[in-house]
């Protein structure tokens, strides 16, 4: 018996746009911003870490360039979530 070649994620994300503000990201035509002040993570790194995101589950967001890990409940509501990181 042989196992089964693990298949493409079929969730989908993408960062549709980076700015000066903050990042804006698309998933199950959600669109969702991250200010920088909110998400400190993200300012100032190289956009292809940026945009490296991947959906662990539906509505769970891995940066792995990064090492961030956030749901859509925290991008939708930071303010009901300390931050967990300095802004470095």
């Amino acid at each position: 018996m042989s196992s089964l070649a693990h298949g493409n994620n079929t969730l989908e994300v993408e960062v549709t746009n980076i700015s000066t503000h903050g990042i804006w990201l698309l998933a199950h035509d959600k669109e969702l911003f991250m200010p920088y002040d909110k998400f400190p993570w993200f300012k100032d790194q190289a956009v292809k870490s940026i945009i490296n995101v991947e959906e662990q589950s539906p509505g769970h967001f891995y940066w792995p360039d990064l090492d961030v890990d956030l749901t859509e409940e925290i991008i939708k509501h930071p303010g009901r979530f300390p931050l967990n990181a300095k802004n470095t």
